[in-house]
């Protein structure tokens, strides 16, 4: 009997973790791009989930989150499906306005394996905690049900793990996760229940967050 199983991961480690300075000067400074060290968590990310099973990848439309999920998906041999359902958390204490992204087309044809056929709608800035929650927790569920009988891996930011897991376990998501860079959370559907089996995992890290910051 299958037994559908969720992944859940976060973006590997960001430039202006590693520079702050980038901010400074950035084209588009709240869609920072992959540190070299996130790049290499990233690989590590993939090699993780090799001979997991996993048929779907659902990607944040942010870069960070982009090049995370181009690494699995090189490694799995999947296509990326972008979905604004798991971005990041539109926190205006953050950001001033909706954050600038590259277009869709553009990450196309950086990253060919984008799948420019799947178009998940852009959600309302400013959001509070609670409408993050709402948002990524509906996300998760929904893609749940539209792909019942597939594995799939969901790749998000800190608050967005969080969400998605709660989703789909419930409240015990947001007291277990600690959701550092590139940590790995398992859901397994058991007789119509989930069960959190991993709640942020880095075991497949060289580099492990010990401080774990959202931005």
């Amino acid at each position: 009997m299958f037994q559908q199983t969720v992944w859940i991961a976060r973006h590997g480690n960001r430039i202006d973790f590693v520079n702050p300075e980038w901010f400074n000067t950035a084209e588009r400074p709240y869609d920072p791009h992959l540190s070299d060290d996130g790049v290499i968590q990233a690989k590590q990310l993939a090699n993780r989930l090799v001979g997991e099973n996993i048929t779907q990848i659902f990607s944040s439309p942010f870069l960070r989150t982009v090049q995370t999920a181009n690494e699995v998906a090189e490694v799995l041999d999947l296509p990326i499906k972008l979905d604004w359902g798991l971005c990041e958390w539109l926190n205006p204490e953050w950001m001033p306005a909706m954050p600038e992204t590259l277009s869709l087309e553009i990450m196309a044809k950086a990253y060919k394996r984008i799948d420019l056929s799947y178009n998940a709608g852009t959600p309302q800035y400013p959001e509070t905690w609670e409408a993050c929650m709402k948002r990524t927790g509906e996300t998760s569920q929904g893609l749940v049900a539209q792909f019942p009988t597939e594995n799939i891996l969901l790749l998000g930011h800190g608050a967005s793990v969080i969400g998605t897991a709660a989703g789909l376990v419930g409240e015990i998501a947001k007291m277990e996760i600690k959701a550092s860079v590139c940590c790995l959370v398992k859901i397994v559907r058991e007789k119509q229940q989930w069960v959190m089996e991993l709640s942020g995992d880095t075991s497949h890290l060289d580099n492990i967050e010990t401080n774990v910051r959202f931005v």
